[in-house]
């Protein structure tokens, strides 16, 4: 984070999203050193895979202190210096917040309760010039999900990049995003192009979340596993 922070002039600053002292002490340094704030983006998030039944309270109230409550209180500490800049929020919440999928329980419901979240501030404070949007990324390279393609091919024999062709082997685009085609979409949520985009849910997923899942049984690549019976 600090070789990015000064081979781009920004400002790195440590913090822990779950404590409500330490992101104010954060957002002040912030304000102190620029004197403002236009544009927030609250991409924060921590994942323990696991259904209802898998997941422990203590693993539940991580995954929602990060991804949700480290969320509000990060854009309620924010919220007057980006009300003064007419600005921009931008949360980065998942697919997995727009359809259910197997062990996945407490981050889809946290990366869900981050949708409704940044909406709400849309409509609370659309009217004072706030703008807040929301972008659904499916499988993305990066090193979080790097490690979960490795755990996922490990078992299967398969490399981080044959995993990664085997997750979105039904993906239309039949590919990961690359990090940037979704930071993309998240610099343009916050330019001035996207003056009139409020409260929107922008899946950035290669078309994964249209998907009839009724219909892929007859997808010639898909054959159907049946559970054994008993």
């Amino acid at each position: 984070m600090r070789s990015v922070a000064a081979a781009t002039g920004a400002l790195d600053v440590v913090c822990d999203v779950s404590r409500e002292e330490a992101v104010d002490r954060a957002v002040s340094e912030v304000l102190d050193r620029f004197g403002g704030l236009d544009g927030l983006v609250l991409s924060a998030g921590v994942i323990v895979p696991g259904g209802v039944s898998e997941l422990s309270a203590e693993d539940w109230s991580a995954m929602l202190a990060v991804n949700l409550t480290g969320a509000f209180l990060v854009a309620r500490a924010c919220l007057p210096a980006l009300l003064a800049a007419r600005g921009s929020v931008v949360s980065v919440a998942s697919v997995a917040a727009l359809r259910a999928a197997s062990s996945m329980a407490g981050y889809a419901a946290a990366k869900a309760g981050l949708v409704l979240l940044t909406q709400s501030l849309a409509v609370d404070h659309a009217a004072a010039g706030l703008r807040a949007n929301v972008v659904c990324p499916g499988w993305t390279v990066t090193e979080m999900a790097d490690s979960e393609m490795a755990e996922f091919g490990s078992s299967r024999g398969l490399s981080v990049a044959e995993a990664y062709d085997e997750v979105t082997a039904l993906v239309p685009a039949r590919r990961a995003a690359a990090a940037d085609e979704v930071a993309s979409v998240v610099v343009w949520l916050l330019s001035d192009a996207a003056s009139y985009v409020n409260g929107a849910v922008i899946p950035v997923d290669g078309a994964a979340a249209a998907v009839d899942v009724g219909t892929l049984p007859f997808d010639p690549r898909v054959t159907v596993r049946r559970p054994p019976p008993g």
